[in-house]
Parts: structure tokens; C-alpha cells; sequence
């Protein structure tokens, strides 16, 4: 990318001229030199003709006076040493912060559980004050200046995010991008007439225009929130409400609204933020024609704000939430001109999918050829992966990756709903379908992973064992996949479905309240207790975590390769790195399957020994039996 050097000494002077003599300046001024670049590439791309850089480092040097000298001393520390998200120690956590210990205080409490589970990064779901009432569960907010007021204030945030730092646990907090509140005071000023936070939305002032781009957008939520716009009496005007009527859509194409969101994420940054999770991000630009999803602009956007960022605080990360086709995921961990300049870890929402539809048709080959068409994402950059999350499970599966089988991609998501909502005769799954759309006959999937597997419909204890060897299988594909991998709270405990949601009045039309049940601290003082299931779950899922952070193999740096074997049931997870190469075999099937020692020894991995269960690969008469639901790491003898 090269651009004329006196665009980026300007950039340096400004700065410079800024921070006077602010300590560590020369450090500063050479954050210039590293991502100013990426900083106006983004802003010429998107707002060509405008003026907007000094703007920007005004935000910058802002941002850089308020930083305190201990995450000044953190910002150093991860300059040098920029793959700590990627390494085999990292494991996540995610969790709602009322759920998990009703405040922050609360969280910080519970500081000692995450480190014995082995917790690296920790994941708040929204916690930034959302608008009263129904709020998309904290995903509507209202001020980005806020805490939840009932969870604490932003000084209590601050406090956490030390704590949790002395603990090596980073901090990831939700920013959404796409929309605000309909309370927020952007939205407010906007009622009130003025034309200048008008235009941080898309108003129309009648049905022309939104009935033009109606055509090719889908609905999000068709059961509770039909269409994209919504009428406001104040507003004398159609807005842009993607979600829900009450998040308004903001307008990037405006450059206040950039820079409005460069501060923002400058301020969270300085209460001790690691990384920010880009809500929504697919949706944040809009264009005529399209469905308003994976836009190109919205890789140059994220380039100007991670750039803006690191400038003013190179120790924040962004996760990009974008839970799209194969074909555009890749994007958002930078491909071309944006390669590795946009977020630095995307939810790998491919895996997730194809881990439960192996689990359900007892064949693994499908996720060996959907996992197949992802390319190579950059060096820097990976995956978050996970068996659950606080979402619905959206059948993402490609018809193009079931014809290659034989399949019918429309049936095999059929029978996907079927299964895991129970309503398949041979599921084993305690699900709840969640927005059925009656003309695509598309139903996404709620409930706890634990429900999912099989865990609440269990009546004897080989059925038991059976789900949590499930439960646990799920868990060694994400934890041996690369990247971070996220454990949803509860999900070491094996907590189940929680019917009570139905009885909170804001909760009871959102079955997805289901698997985001209160962590019960009295079930998790059986995580010691070997003979209980939240024992054996929790004892399986902490075995994972501590056999992956002994294994170099996991840096995110180095691809998996997932090849397929005699039998449709068992696959074979390859990783090739200098530090030795790993092996992972799976069943995904509740049988035994017998293979001849060549399919896991005959294409050059001579690796014998099962990390896991600390033994060597069980080869009898030149065969191994594997049983159901079998897991194994193998490396060279330790």
C-alpha cells in the first residue's frame, strides 16, 4: 500500500503538535508511521474528497492523553508480542455478566473459577446501557458511555478489567455497529429536528425508497419484527430498522458517524477493554439491489477504525460478528488490499454449524467438505470457535457442499430442525425452534449445548454418558481446530435448558433466553465430584483446555486440515507445524468403528501417542477400534 509520505508526515506532525510533550511520544510517533497508512487508504476509499484525517487524530491524541501509564505499559507489552490471541494458552469464556454474578463486582469475584478452568479471555455479553424494557437482550443500546446500572458504572468496568489483567485474562465487550437505541441521544436529537443527527440515520419521508431496497432485503426477525423500516410520527419519517423498530440504523456513509464510533471505541479501550466484538457487523453499509449484507465497504470501515485504534491503544483486538456464507467470512479477517488490516479474530459460525449437523446424521463428511472451501486466512488473524453461543443456531449449510454428497441441501436443513428440536424420531436433542419462516420453511435451533446433545432426555446412565462423550467431542473440535476457542457459560457444567425464561414478561417471546440460564453456583461445586454429570462434563472440557495450552500446534498461525476416512463417521483434523505436528481423530458416531491402522498411519503421521488419554494408539492385528464418540490427539511420544 503506498501512499505519499508527506500525507503521513502531516499525520505525524498533527500528532506530534497534539501530545507536546506527552511521554513515550516517540513510541507514539511511530504507530503513525505503522498504521497511518491503513488509516487514510480507508478514509480515501469510503470519503473521498473530505478532509476527515485531522479530525481523526484530534480523536486520537484525545484518546492517547486520557490513557493511563498501566495500559500505556500494556500497549508495549502486546507491540511486542502481537500473537497473543493466537496461541495455544488462549482459551475464551462467554457469558452474560448479571448471569454469571449478577454484577461486575460480582465478575471479579469470580476471577478464581475462570483461572482454574483455564481462562485467557473473557467475553461480557452486552453490558453498555441498553433502552428500557425490551432491548434485543442488551443489544439496543441507549449510551455507550454507560454501564447497565443494575451491573455497576464504568469505574466498576475499569476495576474489572485490572483485575482480570493480573489474572492474564483479557476483557472483550460487545460494540454494535449498526445500530443504536431509539432512545439513544442521537436518535433523540434527531426527533427533535435537528438535521444534523437526522442524517446519522436513514429517514425517508415516504415508501419509495425503502420499498425499492424491500425487494432484495430478508427479515431478519419475521416473526416479531416484519420489514426493514419503521414509521416514526416524531420523525415525520420512514427509518432504517434492520432488527427491530426500536434500533435505529446508522448512517456510515456519514463521516460524523465515523468518527463518532472512533472515539467510542478510543473511551472503551481506555477502561481496560481488550477487544471489541463488532456487532452486526455484515449489515453496516447499504447498497441498492443487494440484501445489505458483507458490503465491501465494510472492510475499508473496520480498516479505519482498527487503524484509528491502534494508534491510540495497539493493545485492542476486534472480533467480528459475522455469521455469514463461507464465501464472505474470510473477508472480514482481510482478503486482498485488506488482508490482515480489518479484525483480528472472526466467529468461525461454519464449524459450529457443521460440528451439530455431523453429531445429528452420525457423518462427519459433510463438515470435511464444507470446512475444505475455506481459504487460508492471514497469518495474524484467527478464528473464534465454539459449540454454542448466547444466539439461535441458523442452519448455514450450502445446497453446493450437500450435492457434492448426494445430499439435498433444503432437506438437510430440514431434517437439521427436525433433529434438534426433537421432533425427528431418532433425535436425541431438547431444542426449541426459533423463528419459523412459513414460506422458506427456514427454522433456526435454541437451547443449551447440553440440551442439544442429549443431555436432558437422557433416562439411564449409558444414555448420560452418551451425551456428555458428545458434549465433549463437540468441545475437542474447537479446542483442536486453532484459533480461541469459546466456552459458553454453563457449558462446563452442563447446565440444561432453562424453562423459566417464559415467565419474565421481556424474556417469554425469545425461546433463545433458554440456553442463557443464571450460572447456579450451587451445581458448580460439583465440578469436583466425579460420579455427578456436571462433574464428568466439567472433567472432560477442563482436560481439553489443559492438554491444549501443552501444544504448540494450536497457534492460529498454522491452518487444520480435515480429511475424511473409510468410514463417513470418523475424520481426521491435521496440523502441520514446526513445533510437531498433531493429529485428531473423531467418531462422531454413537457406535464403535474398526479402521485399518493405515487410514490413521498411511499418509505420512506416524504420530502414535493420544495426548489426551496419555496412551498409545490402540493398534490390534493392524487394526484400531474406535469407540463411540472417540476423541484422540495424537503427537510424537512424549
Amino acid at each position: 500500500m503506498s501512499l505519499p509520505t508527506e500525507q503521513l508526515i502531516e499525520l505525524r506532525g498533527r500528532l506530534e503538535k497534539n501530545l507536546g510533550d506527552e511521554p513515550g511520544i516517540e513510541g507514539i510517533l511511530a504507530r503513525i508511521e505503522r498504521w497511518g497508512p491503513d488509516l487514510l487508504a480507508g478514509v480515501a476509499e469510503i470519503y473521498p474528497g473530505i478532509d476527515l484525517q485531522d479530525r481523526i487524530i484530534d480523536i486520537v491524541s484525545n484518546g492517547l492523553r486520557a490513557r493511563s501509564h498501566t495500559l500505556r505499559m500494556r500497549d508495549r507489552v502486546r507491540l511486542l508480542t502481537p500473537d497473543w490471541f493466537q496461541r495455544a494458552d488462549a482459551v475464551g469464556y462467554a457469558a452474560y455478566a448479571d448471569r454469571f454474578a449478577g454484577t461486575l463486582k460480582g465478575v471479579q469475584d469470580q476471577i478464581p473459577y475462570l483461572s482454574e478452568l483455564g481462562v485467557t479471555y473473557l467475553h461480557l455479553m452486552p453490558l453498555l446501557e441498553p433502552r428500557p424494557g425490551e432491548s434485543d437482550g442488551g443489544y439496543a443500546v441507549k449510551d455507550y458511555r454507560k454501564v447497565r446500572e443494575d451491573l455497576g458504572t464504568m469505574r466498576d468496568l475499569a476495576a474489572l478489567s485490572e483485575a482480570l489483567h493480573e489474572s492474564d485474562i483479557t476483557l472483550t465487550l460487545d460494540l454494535v455497529l449498526n445500530h443504536v437505541a431509539a432512545e439513544h441521544e442521537w436518535a433523540v436529537k434527531a426527533r427533535e429536528g435537528d438535521q444534523k443527527y437526522r442524517d446519522y440515520f436513514y429517514v425517508f419521508p415516504d415508501r419509495d425508497v425503502p420499498d425499492q431496497y424491500e425487494r432484495t432485503l430478508p427479515e431478519v426477525f419475521p416473526d416479531f419484527a416484519p420489514g426493514n423500516f419503521t414509521w416514526d410520527d416524531e420523525l415525520a419519517g420512514w427509518v432504517w430498522t434492520t432488527f427491530n423498530s426500536f434500533q435505529w440504523d446508522v448512517n456510515w456513509t456519514n463521516p460524523d458517524v465515523l468518527c463518532e464510533y472512533i472515539d467510542i471505541i478510543i473511551n472503551l479501550a481506555n477502561q481496560g477493554v481488550d477487544c471489541l466484538r463488532l456487532d452486526a457487523i455484515a449489515f453496516i453499509a447499504k447498497r441498492m439491489g443487494t440484501n445489505c449484507q458483507n458490503q465491501p465497504e465494510v472492510h475499508a470501515i473496520t480498516q479505519i477504525l482498527r487503524a484509528a485504534a491502534h494508534i491510540a491503544a495497539p493493545s485492542l483486538i476486534f472480533k467480528a460478528e459475522a455469521i455469514v456464507a463461507p464465501d464472505d467470512l474470510v473477508a472480514y479477517l482481510g482478503r486482498g488490499k485488506h488482508a490482515g488490516r480489518v479484525s483480528d479474530i472472526a466467529y468461525h459460525n461454519s464449524l459450529m454449524v457443521q460440528i451439530w449437523s455431523a453429531l445429528a446424521s452420525r457423518d462427519a463428511r459433510l463438515l470435511a467438505v464444507a470446512m475444505s472451501r475455506f481459504s487460508d486466512i492471514p497469518t495474524t488473524t484467527a478464528w473464534a470457535t465454539y459449540v454454542r453461543c448466547h444466539d439461535d443456531i441458523g442452519w448455514a449449510i450450502a445446497n453446493e457442499d450437500c450435492e457434492a454428497l448426494g445430499l439435498n441441501g433444503f432437506q438437510h436443513r430440514l431434517f437439521m430442525s427436525d433433529f434438534y428440536s426433537g421432533a425427528h424420531s431418532a433425535s436425541f436433542a431438547d431444542g426449541l425452534v426459533f423463528q419459523e419462516n412459513p414460506q422458506t420453511l427456514d427454522r433456526r435451533i435454541s437451547g443449551t449445548a447440553a440440551s442439544l446433545v442429549g443431555l436432558g432426555r437422557a433416562t439411564t446412565a449409558g444414555e448420560r454418558r452418551l451425551a456428555i462423550d458428545r458434549l465433549t467431542l463437540a468441545y475437542a473440535v474447537v479446542m483442536g481446530y486453532g484459533g480461541i476457542p469459546l466456552i459458553y457459560m454453563g457449558d462446563e457444567l452442563g447446565l440444561l435448558n432453562d424453562e423459566s425464561y417464559a415467565t419474565v414478561p421481556e424474556h417469554a417471546d425469545d425461546n433463545r433466553w433458554a440456553h442463557r440460564p443464571a450460572m447456579p453456583w450451587d451445581v458448580a461445586t460439583d465440578r469436583s465430584k466425579p460420579l455427578t454429570d456436571p462433574g464428568r462434563v466439567y472433567s472432560g472440557i477442563h482436560r481439553l483446555v489443559q492438554v491444549r495450552k501443552s501444544l504448540e500446534s494450536l497457534h492460529a498461525s498454522v491452518p487444520t486440515r480435515i480429511y475424511t476416512t473409510s468410514h463417513p463417521s470418523v475424520v481426521c483434523c491435521v496440523r502441520r507445524h514446526p513445533a510437531g505436528d498433531l493429529v485428531q481423530v473423531y467418531n462422531v458416531s454413537d457406535v464403535s468403528v474398526a479402521l485399518d491402522e493405515s487410514e490413521i498411519l498411511g499418509h505420512g503421521w506416524t504420530l502414535t501417542y493420544d495426548r489426551i488419554s496419555e496412551r498409545n494408539l490402540p493398534v490390534v492385528d493392524g487394526r484400531i477400534t474406535l469407540p463411540p464418540y472417540a476423541t484422540m490427539w495424537l503427537t510424537e511420544p512424549v
